[in-house]
């Protein structure tokens, strides 16, 4: 039953459509799947930190109100920088040797992108305090093994999902061309940059809110 809820929650927070989701597509389209399963693999590192640090009693802290505007702000500076880059000059892009590899070069990078893009958002920590919250009132969690089954359980789901994320896009990948390899960072690019624009809009809003 742990396993199950786990599972649940795990792919309702793998379809959710954010910046991570389509970061994985497009990096599997241009780069391959081995490389998109690295942004994956930095998402779900990016989600274990959160875990931790929710779970070992930070939540508090970060709950606070003006924490979270500063880290919105930046988070969504950020995106709106990625955005920026995807759409200037990685739409540029044309199809080659380089466009489509599958090449080890360059792992870390990949790895680093998913943590980051993953982590920027300050909805992920409230996801996981969320969880977390869920875990200790409604469903009566209350040993470390309960909790390290139910989270874990979550936290693969999440891989095993982004990785089918990437396989997916990777199988599309004889169909790219240029000119579709160009529509598809203009698409990631305009998509990183509404979310980075919604984002600093929400911690406006959310600080107006503490001033009054």
């Amino acid at each position: 039953m742990i396993v199950l809820n786990g599972i649940k929650f795990g792919i309702l927070l793998a379809l959710l459509i954010g910046p991570v989701f389509f970061t994985i597509i497009q990096t599997s389209i241009e780069r391959g799947f081995w490389n998109g399963v690295c942004v994956a693999i930095g998402v779900s590192l990016s989600d274990l930190l959160y875990v931790i640090i929710v779970y070992f009693g930070l939540a508090q802290f970060l709950e606070n109100g003006q924490f979270r505007v500063y880290m919105a702000y930046g988070g969504g500076a950020i995106l709106i920088f990625f955005g920026l880059y995807h759409v200037i000059i990685k739409s540029r892009r044309r199809l080659g040797t380089s466009a489509l590899s599958n090449g080890d070069a360059g792992i870390f990078k990949y790895v680093l992108k998913g943590f980051v893009i993953n982590g920027l958002s300050p909805m992920v920590i409230v996801f996981w305090i969320g969880l977390i919250s869920i875990a200790s009132l409604e469903f009566n969690y209350h040993t470390g093994m309960q909790y390290f089954v139910f989270l874990a359980s979550i936290l693969l789901t999440v891989l095993l999902t982004d990785v089918t994320k990437a396989y997916l896009a990777d199988k599309l990948r004889a169909m790219i061309t240029s000119r579709s390899l160009t529509i598809i960072n203009v698409i990631l690019g305009v998509a990183l940059i509404g979310f980075g624009v919604r984002l600093i809009v929400i911690a406006q809003t959310f600080y107006d809110q503490l001033v009054l």
